[in-house]
C-alpha cells in the first residue's frame, strides 16, 4: 500500500471492470477512499470486494452516468458520506460502431450523453465540494480514437472523444485559479471487455502486429498515469492528455505504414 493519495476521496465512474476497476484499485492502494460509481451492481460489488480484500477503503454507488440528475445526486451524496471530494475520474464510456450514413440518433445521443455531457455534469457537481477545500483533480479517460486517429465506423465515438479534448482545454483554463486541474488519459488498444468485439473480429495477435510494442496494453498501465494525475505530483499539470498506446498512433508505426 502506498501513500500518494492518503486522505483523498476519489469518485471513479465506470469502475466495475476493465480500466475503471484498475484505476479504483490503484487509488485505494495509494490510500484514497474510492467511490465506485458504475451501472452494473454485480461489477461494482466485485470491485468493492477486491479493494476491501486488500485492506483498502471504498463504497459502491450504482448509477447510470447517462442519467444526469442521478449523476449529480450521486456526487453530492458520495461527497457528503465521505466528508469531502478531491478527485473525479470520468472513465465510463459508451461505444457504437456504425457508418456515418447509418448511425441512428438513439445511439448518437447515448454516446454524447455518456462521453461528453457527463463531463459537464460530473464537473459541475464536483466544483462546490472541491472549491470548499481549496482544489481538486478532474481526470477523464478519453481515447486516441478521435483526438489522434480514426477509422471507418467510428464516426460517432471518435467525434465524442474529440469533443472531450475541447472540454479539457476549456475547463483547465476556467478552473486553474481554483487549484483544480483538468487532464486526461488517451488509451490505445487495452485488453479489456470493451475490446472483446474487436478481438473477436480480428484476433489479438493481428491487432498486436500493428502496435510497435507488439502487444495489447493492460488496464494497470492506464491506472499508473492516473495515479500521477490524481496526486500532488501533478499540481502544475493541467489541460493535458497522456497517450498510453504502445506507440500505435505514431505516423511511423505499422498501423499507418501498412
Amino acid at each position: 500500500m502506498g501513500t500518494r493519495l492518503t486522505g483523498k476521496v476519489a469518485i471513479v465512474t465506470g469502475s466495475g471492470q476493465g480500466i475503471g476497476r484498475a484505476i479504483a484499485i490503484a487509488f485505494a492502494r495509494e490510500g484514497a477512499v474510492v467511490v465506485i460509481a458504475t451501472r452494473t451492481a454485480a461489477h461494482g460489488e466485485e470491485t468493492l470486494r477486491l479493494i476491501e480484500a486488500e485492506g483498502g477503503k471504498a463504497i459502491f454507488r450504482q448509477v447510470d452516468i447517462a442519467d444526469h440528475d442521478a449523476t449529480r445526486a450521486m456526487v453530492d451524496e458520495a461527497a457528503t458520506a465521505c466528508g469531502r471530494l478531491d478527485i473525479m475520474v470520468h472513465n465510463a464510456a459508451a461505444f457504437g460502431r456504425s457508418s456515418i450514413e447509418e448511425m441512428d440518433l438513439e445511439t448518437l445521443d447515448r454516446l454524447f450523453n455518456v462521453n461528453v455531457k457527463a463531463c459537464f455534469t460530473l464537473t459541475q457537481a464536483s466544483l462546490p465540494h472541491m472549491r470548499r477545500q481549496g482544489g481538486g483533480r478532474i481526470i477523464i479517460t478519453s481515447s486516441v480514437t478521435g483526438p489522434k486517429v480514426s477509422m471507418p465506423g467510428s464516426g460517432a465515438y471518435a467525434t465524442s472523444k474529440a469533443a472531450v479534448t475541447g472540454f479539457i482545454h476549456t475547463a483547465a483554463i476556467e478552473l486553474a485559479a481554483d487549484n483544480i486541474t483538468v487532464n486526461a488519459i488517451e488509451p490505445g488498444y487495452i485488453d479489456t471487455p470493451g475490446l472483446s468485439g474487436l478481438k473477436a473480429r480480428f484476433g489479438a495477435e493481428r491487432i498486436s502486429h500493428f502496435i510497435p510494442a507488439k502487444r495489447l496494453g493492460r488496464p494497470e498501465e492506464i491506472a499508473g498515469p492516473m495515479v500521477f494525475l490524481a496526486s500532488d505530483e501533478s499540481s502544475y499539470v493541467t489541460g493535458e492528455t497522456i497517450v498510453v498506446d504502445g506507440g500505435a498512433r505514431l505516423p511511423e508505426s505499422p498501423l499507418f505504414a501498412g
